[in-house]
């Protein structure tokens, strides 16, 4: 069935078709001047779009590759098939985004994942029944029978886990809708500033109120390890090792580094279709998710435009931004600029004519960038047949090929082994590693691969920007790792490497390259609590005004973080638009 795409079989790494299509978002004309400038056009910067133009602010949104989306986007990297390259589900994106931005309107569909996680065992079956494997979803009940396989107790212990999860993200909501407290207005001499930044005050208190008796385990998840918090709930390894991958997935960190209970709490706050903690994938690929949003700011007549390279920032004698100048000399005005770039690109490359004493390009030598991960996209003819949980004679696809397959984690050892590992530059190769995360998105969305094919998405956790001695990642090594990957993956799956049609591997550095990464980190930048709420980026601004005046962060690189969440964009524009009308 797959046979006219046999021959793109082991296929190197290429690039998308260079090709421009027409889309109902696109301006026609790029004008001199704008009311407000937004370099980059990931999520963030077009939600942050939607919102100035909606109040009626002229904007214009800069994007340098050929597709808007940044790190959420879709791109057909085979013939045929649609592939979320760096942001592959959604859970993140807030509830006041989608129906204000109104995005149902603007074509975004949702398919709801249950259940949400598979991690099968590596082992050999008994009794003529398959190896052991762990479905978590949304069902109590279900939950109880699969964690029951390894623990009674775990299974008892799980529901109270999971509502006390709940609870902590429901207490945090107030903070990710709305820029931190404003210190400096707090601390500033005109009484009317200070009355208010007195208003900033009041989802922290909101916090406070909805944590209650819950702020001693709030205070235990962002400064304990993540290991710890799961001993003292489970005994079970599988269990324990599938919760603390979401602990580290996208960031630097073992579940032994204290502060890594956030992370896991972050990828709890989601929520799709009013139901809480759900997960799921968007039809079309998560580009989908941007190009809603792009149809939403331009339904209010923002203009986004693509292959506009913004040179630097442009700054008035007195240091003040007033737009950007593009690579080909083009200079566009504007009253304030937002950038989408990371916190890095943004302060030492868009402004370097500024002296270093009066940017905050000095202290960004301190905010932690790196991220150890290497998505693959994957074309396959057929879908894996997990050893745990065979494949029907039809073909068709079972309820965990739908979720996240998490592979390598019956010990959450094996996670802090494969991060010792990347700290010496290694690439995990054990037979207990590399840690992966897998999702099969056209399981759910037959438009994303022909008829019989499909679209993986692999995430191996641990692969280091530099490689041990200060190498850098060459074609070889990228293929010797990927070949790793798919012998562990064959090990869960036999046949899996005989079904591989294609695959596009993304180095750190090629994440940095392609889509403005810095140091490959989707986030922007870690996502640990000395970089969170009022020191993200840095402790001297987290309202998202940076110190250049008329110069606002509206990426994950400021608060609230990364994620399809939509928060900054929202946050920072709204920001930007109450400077605009006081001045």
């Amino acid at each position: 069935m797959a046979g006219s795409f046999l021959r793109l079989r082991r296929a190197a790494l290429v690039s998308p078709p260079g090709r421009r299509e027409a889309h109902s978002w696109e301006a026609a004309q790029l004008r001199s001047e704008y009311d407000a400038v937004i370099i980059g056009g990931g999520h963030n910067g077009l939600i942050a779009a939607a919102y100035l133009q909606k109040s009626g602010v002229s904007t214009a949104v800069l994007e340098r590759r050929h597709v808007i989306g940044g790190a959420a986007v879709t791109e057909e990297i085979f013939p045929g098939f649609k592939f979320s390259r760096a942001s592959y589900v959604l859970s993140l994106l807030r509830p006041q985004v989608y129906k204000e931005l109104e995005l149902k309107k603007h074509g975004l569909k949702i398919y709801l994942r249950n259940p949400h996680s598979f991690t099968p065992i590596l082992e050999e079956g008994s009794l003529g029944r398959p190896p052991r494997s762990l479905t978590l979803s949304q069902d109590p009940a279900e939950n109880r029978e699969q964690i029951g396989q390894f623990s009674k107790r775990d299974a008892k212990a799980y529901a109270d886990y999971e509502t006390l999860m709940d609870q902590l993200a429901t207490a945090v909501e107030p903070l990710l809708d709305t820029p931190p407290v404003d210190v400096a207005g707090l601390s500033s001499q005109s009484l009317l500033q200070r009355l208010r930044s007195l208003k900033t005050l009041r989802p922290l208190l909101q916090t406070g109120m909805k944590l209650g008796r819950n702020i001693p385990h709030f205070y235990e998840l962002l400064t304990a390890p993540t290991t710890k918090v799961l001993d003292r709930w489970f005994e079970s390894e599988p269990l324990k090792a599938t919760l603390a991958m979401d602990a580290v997935i996208g960031a630097m960190l073992s579940p032994n580094t204290p502060g890594s209970g956030y992370v896991l709490l972050h990828h709890v706050m989601g929520e799709l279709e009013g139901k809480k903690g759900a997960w799921g994938f968007v039809e079309g690929g998560m580009g989908s998710v941007s190009m809603s949003i792009a149809r939403a700011a331009a339904s209010h007549g923002a203009a986004i435009f693509t292959e506009k390279v913004v040179e630097r920032i442009l700054l008035s004698p007195g240091g003040t931004a007033g737009g950007v100048v593009l690579q080909d000399g083009t200079e566009v005005k504007s009253k304030v600029v937002l950038s989408n770039a990371t916190p890095w690109v943004t302060f030492c490359h868009l402004t370097p004519q500024v002296p270093v004493r009066q940017t905050p390009m000095s202290p960004m030598q301190g905010f932690h960038i790196s991220l150890p991960f290497l998505p693959s996209a994957v074309a396959v003819d057929r879908l894996p047949n997990f050893l745990a949980a065979p494949n029907l004679k039809d073909g068709k696809p079972l309820p965990h090929h739908q979720c996240t397959v998490h592979l390598n984690c019956e010990e959450s050892a094996y996670i802090h082994e494969a991060y010792q590992d990347a700290c010496r530059g290694i690439p995990s190769r054990s037979p207990a590693r590399p840690m992966l995360e897998m999702c099969i998105p056209s399981a759910v969305d037959p438009t994303l691969a022909p008829p019989g094919c499909h679209v993986i998405s692999i995430f191996s956790q641990y692969t280091p920007y530099t490689l041990a001695g200060g190498h850098s990642w060459d074609e070889h090594e990228k293929n010797a790792y990927a070949d790793q990957v798919f012998d562990t993956i064959e090990a869960y799956a036999p046949g899996f490497k005989a079904s591989v049609i294609g695959r596009d591997i993304l180095t750190p550095p090629d994440l940095e390259r392609i889509f403005g990464l810095t140091g490959g980190n989707i986030f922007h930048g870690a996502m640990l609590p000395d970089q969170l709420y009022l020191a993200r980026p840095l402790p001297s601004f987290s309202n998202y005004r940076s110190p250049i005046q008329g110069l606002y962060i509206c990426g994950s690189g400021a608060h609230p973080g990364g994620g399809v969440m939509g928060s900054a964009g929202r946050n920072a524009a709204l920001v930007a638009l109450g400077d605009l009308r006081r001045s």
